[in-house]
């Protein structure tokens, strides 16, 4: 088992490390072909005439070329805005695509990409499988030995490291992605066959996401192969990744069909209602009016409907790909969320605040699409507040903070603290949903294995002694406060309703 772990471990950090290095491997040349491809025509002779100086220049490092770049944009703005000339400056940012198509080398060539697609991608999610499936020669039953003691799962320096690298890559992603322009090359040929177009950062970081969830499902399965219930969700939270989220979406687009994850709801899909959003889906004719319909029975049908019978574990545990990403590679952090009271209180105020935002935006942005006015109540402004939102809530917090953070404040740190969608679904849960832990506190030992790997920082010891069933808006009945429980103290059962609810 140690050899086969080492030998993944191996694998993993030789793929990382050439997918790192990729990031080196092309020069950029900037040419008139690649400025009339991806510029607006209206913009086009501006962009010539500004950036003409980088025509005849190879640049070995995407860093010096994205500087000329931006700089020539820039101080073209900075006169115009001087001026107040608002009208002609260039809103746009075209240096992700301009990047992207200066690019010259040897992952442009035929083939080359997916040379080094396996070289790096590929080997290090070999060296996963392979990390993961050294568990099989272990007795079935979790093992949780050292989790508070190892520099990678108690807040030591492999785990400083891999949250350093989350937050880095994610803001990265978000708001400077034309340096990683090479990684989006790698999965380029991907991008074409399933959506006939070329990558952009949101498909590497869907095709990432899913990769992801797969090879660390795949540890998640053998690691809880004792329970069947924890194999059943693990496996339906990979293939609506798979299914849903990612390839459904794509060829939806090759289809020429507006874009949408249809196991996404609101308000975590915070755009859903957004006037771009409800345009493409009305100009896409029926399909598109089914998309509209379907995603707003989710959110007023099926949300309330389905955590009535099964609490807010059908989409929190079983489809979201939030959680399923949280439950895959979050997994050896879930020990990490803070189980003190003062958190819990935070945490109530934060997540219902998030929510209240949300609605307060959607109902700011419908009255925006309706009636044609931005402004409501002389000082709100509708974009504004959608862009305020974007930003601190779909980027900030749910990106940066929400999986950055795994390996200091454990794998749920966005749907404890931020998820709009999970307030909702837990309001639901906590009032009017037959969804329980039950606990046999006659059975309790105290070992604490309940509490330690509780994701949402409940106590479930405290519970489990009291002999007190479980009804709590924050749980997401994952179930491995049972599945780590060595009586069989806890229980995930449906049954009335209870008035006793805490």
């Amino acid at each position: 088992m140690l050899a086969l772990q080492r030998l993944g471990l191996l694998l993993f950090i030789a793929g990382f490390a050439t997918w790192i290095f990729v990031l080196t491997l092309s020069q950029f040349q900037l040419t008139s072909a690649g400025i009339d491809k991806v510029v607006k025509p209206e913009h086009r002779a501006l962009v010539h005439e500004k950036t003409s100086f980088m025509l005849s220049r190879t640049y070995d490092s995407n860093v010096a070329f994205i500087r000329d770049f931006r700089g020539a944009i820039e101080t073209y703005n900075e006169g115009l805005r001087a001026k107040k000339d608002w009208d002609h400056v260039i809103n746009e940012n075209y240096l992700f695509a301009i990047t992207k198509e200066s690019s010259l080398g040897m992952l442009t060539g035929p083939g080359s990409s997916w040379l080094w697609f396996w070289l790096s991608m590929g080997l290090a999610a070999a060296g996963g499988l392979l990390y993961g499936l050294a568990g099989l020669r272990r007795l079935p039953g979790v093992r949780n030995e050292f989790q508070y003691r190892h520099a990678a799962t108690n807040r030591g320096w492999i785990g400083m490291a891999l949250g350093a690298f989350l937050v880095g890559f994610y803001i990265v992603l978000y708001f400077y992605p034309e340096y990683v322009t090479n990684w989006v090359l790698l999965v380029d040929p991907i991008s074409r066959a399933l959506n006939a177009g070329p990558a952009g950062q949101w498909f590497l970081y869907g095709f990432l996401y899913t990769l992801v969830i797969l090879v660390m499902g795949v540890r998640m399965l053998i690691n809880y192969r004792h329970s069947r219930y924890q194999q059943l969700r693990t496996a339906s939270v990979m293939f609506f990744q798979v299914s849903f989220a990612f390839l459904i979406p794509e060829i939806m687009q090759r289809l020429n069909q507006p874009y949408q994850d249809l196991k996404n709801i609101w308000p975590l899909d915070y755009t859903f209602f957004f006037d771009y959003k409800l345009n493409e889906k009305l100009a896409a004719g029926s399909l598109g009016i089914f998309m509209l319909v379907w995603g707003i029975a989710l959110a007023l049908v099926a949300v309330p409907v389905l955590t009535y019978f099964f609490g807010k574990r059908w989409y929190c545990s079983w489809v979201c790909g939030c959680g399923g990403l949280a439950e895959t590679l979050g997994d050896p952090y879930r020990h990490l969320s803070d189980k003190r009271l003062k958190a819990w209180k935070v945490e109530r105020v934060v997540v219902h605040s998030v929510l209240v935002f949300a609605v307060v935006m959607t109902g700011l942005v419908l009255y925006t699409y309706f009636s044609g006015q931005s402004t409501v109540l002389g000082f709100l402004d509708s974009y504004n507040i959608r862009s305020t939102y974007g930003f601190y809530i779909g980027s900030i917090f749910a990106g940066v903070v929400g999986t950055g953070f795994y390996p200091v404040m454990g794998n749920r740190v966005w749907c404890r603290f931020g998820c709009p969608l999970a307030a909702y679904l837990g309001l639901v849960q906590r009032f009017k949903s037959r969804f329980r832990i039950t606990t046999n506190g006659g059975q309790c030992i105290s070992c604490g294995n309940c509490s330690a790997y509780c994701e949402m920082g409940i106590d479930v010891r405290a519970y489990a002694q009291r002999g007190q069933d479980i009804v709590r808006s924050s749980c997401v009945g994952c179930g491995i406060c049972s599945a780590v429980c060595p009586r069989g103290v806890l229980n995930l059962e449906v049954g009335p309703v209870s008035t006793r609810r805490i």
